[in-house]
């Protein structure tokens, strides 16, 4: 490559830690579109920053990441407030080597997202930092305006608050699989006693169709409750509708594609073999970054 050709210092750092950056960002905020916008202004500050006087670059973009998504996610905190219906994070399709990497797929599953958003925006920040891309208190202390002291106690009561809530065991990328097929099978067979077999008891269905799309308007909860309104909704489209499975947030997932067009994207939730949950995102400008692979990392 000539000289001349070859990018400058803070644009090759930047290029080099962006995978990282937009997990950051997506983690706190739940929305890739604002994720991007994170990284836009996090560039526009990195640019103007006098590399020499960086010790630790890697952890100077994360803090500007950090303060920059911690105030978009006070803004967003106010905006969801009015959000029409269920808010469900906005989903990405991942490359499938993201699946083996089981403790970044159960940090990017929606279930785990879902969880993430009844944390306030700085226990989120501590949260992912801290047990997501494990960052040293010192360091996270930085990124969040917080002492070090402050910081663990932050951590230790997110960290409980997130213990009471997630899943209780991390799902193989198979199990999820084998579910979401038995699911899928009993839905386009209209198999109403297989998909009773494979919905846990106590299921929780959500649809997030942002007032532009059809959804329902609250939490369906309980098997048959759910099994009745996925074999009427799904009669309604007929054969008009199909199914493609898809890695989305690290886990095994479904494409529904209306007359060809994309519809929906039906992520689960599997604890004990069961779909324990299920997640419908309908909202059209959630759907645009499932078209394509994004990439995301730990590192």
């Amino acid at each position: 490559m000539p000289e001349d050709a070859r990018p400058d210092p803070a644009t090759a750092e930047f290029v080099t830690h962006r995978n990282l950056l937009f997990t950051v960002a997506y983690e706190m905020l739940g929305s890739a579109a604002d994720a991007e916008d994170v990284l836009q202004e996090t560039w526009l500050r990195w640019a103007t920053v006098d590399l020499d006087t960086v010790q630790n670059r890697r952890a100077y973009l994360v803090r500007i990441t950090t303060r920059q998504a911690l105030t978009r996610l006070r803004t967003l905190g106010r905006r969801r407030e009015s959000y029409v219906g269920p808010w469900l994070p906005e989903p990405l399709l991942t490359a499938p080597d993201v699946a083996d990497d089981v403790e970044l797929a159960d940090s990017l599953s929606m279930a785990m997202l879902l969880v993430l958003e009844t944390l306030g925006p700085t226990e989120r920040a501590v949260f992912v930092l801290r047990e997501v891309f494990d960052l040293g208190y010192d360091e996270i202390a930085e990124a969040v305006d917080k002492s070090p002291a402050a910081v663990r106690q932050i951590a230790h009561r997110a960290r409980a608050h997130v213990a009471a809530r997630r899943p209780r065991d991390v799902v193989s990328a198979a199990e999820t699989r084998d579910a979401l097929q038995a699911f899928q099978r009993a839905v386009q067979t209209g198999d109403m006693q297989g998909l009773l077999d494979i919905l846990a008891p106590d299921v929780v269905a959500l649809s997030d169709g942002g007032g532009v799309k059809q959804a329902v308007p609250r939490p369906i909860v309980g098997a048959d409750k759910v099994a009745r309104l996925l074999s009427v909704g799904l009669a309604r489209a007929g054969s008009a509708l199909s199914f493609e499975p898809a890695q989305i947030n690290g886990s095994p997932a479904l494409i529904l594609r209306l007359d060809g067009e994309l519809d929906t994207v039906m992520a689960v939730r599997v604890e004990n073999g069961l779909v324990s949950g299920l997640y419908a995102v309908r909202n059209p400008e959630k759907l645009s970054h499932v078209l394509q692979p994004t990439a995301v990392s730990l590192g």
